[in-house]
């Protein structure tokens, strides 16, 4: 089975890529067999766009009161003293219309990761409400808390805490670095990371044909230049910083305290 994802463009591609026995970043492949189960990703930075869940918000009841209660949970985390945010509201930024002051900050790290966790636990509960039961979960970055908190492995209140100092400690750090989506395979892109380990790293293996590297501006575009002369595609994330790269090194022994200070659970559905 084939499943194609991305615009129209990236479908075109990807169809063509199929049809000639090709890889693409927007092409899925996969074969069933045996008993199917149902597998929900929780999407990471990168995937957020003003005004998304509007219309959700005004069409389903159950995904209004799901956004609701995180909403309430974590304003009071993203403005209070110790934040670096401006005072909004999540949901003013979640639906505020192109071009105002809200909707730039959906693209700063410190509302991004909010706004991710926010939308994906509302839409994990609208898809429950539809009789939708997955038989395992995954996350993409922040999504992984996400994932964690519909397993039940965190409560709602610890996993806004855990994501509010995940995104206020991030914001913190310098901007700077790059983050590439290269169509390449893992084990093609580890030999142009030999002792570079300091500036750049393979932060995602997306599928066994799309990977993402992150690092020092430099040397993540020249890993991503390498594939883009043999006719790969690449495309650089819109991120604020190199993410799962060595630029993250300076919050993780903070980023620990407040995850040591949580309450973890059995997960009720299997997390991968």
């Amino acid at each position: 089975r084939a499943v194609a994802v991305g615009t129209p463009a990236d479908v075109r591609r990807a169809l063509a890529a199929l049809a000639a026995g090709r890889l693409d970043p927007a092409l899925v492949l996969g074969e069933t067999g045996g008993t199917v189960r149902t597998a929900l990703l929780f999407t990471g930075q990168g995937s957020q766009r003003p005004g998304t869940g509007r219309e959700l918000y005004a069409r389903y009841p159950r995904f209004a009161e799901a956004l609701d209660e995180v909403v309430a949970k974590l304003d009071p985390l993203l403005t209070g003293p110790e934040a670096d945010t401006a005072p909004y509201s999540l949901k003013d930024v979640l639906f505020a219309g192109d071009g105002t002051p809200e909707a730039a900050a959906l693209h700063e790290t410190g509302w991004t990761q909010p706004a991710l966790f926010a939308l994906g636990t509302a839409l994990y509960h609208l898809v429950r409400s539809w009789g939708v039961r997955p038989g395992v979960l995954l996350g993409h970055s922040i999504g992984g808390i996400t994932a964690a908190h519909a397993a039940g492995v965190l409560s709602l209140d610890d996993a806004c805490a855990l994501v509010a100092a995940r995104a206020r400690l991030m914001q913190a750090l310098p901007q700077g670095g790059a983050m590439y989506s290269v169509q390449a395979t893992e084990d093609e892109v580890l030999p142009l990371l030999d002792g570079l380990e300091d500036q750049v790293s393979l932060a995602a293996v997306n599928s066994p044909g799309s990977v993402v590297v992150a690092g020092d501006e430099d040397a993540a575009e020249r890993v991503a230049a390498h594939f883009a002369g043999q006719g790969r595609a690449t495309r650089r994330l819109r991120v604020s910083h190199a993410f799962h790269s060595p630029r993250m090194d300076a919050v993780l022994d903070a980023y620990r305290r407040v995850a040591e200070g949580l309450t973890y659970h059995e997960p009720a559905v299997p997390v991968v």
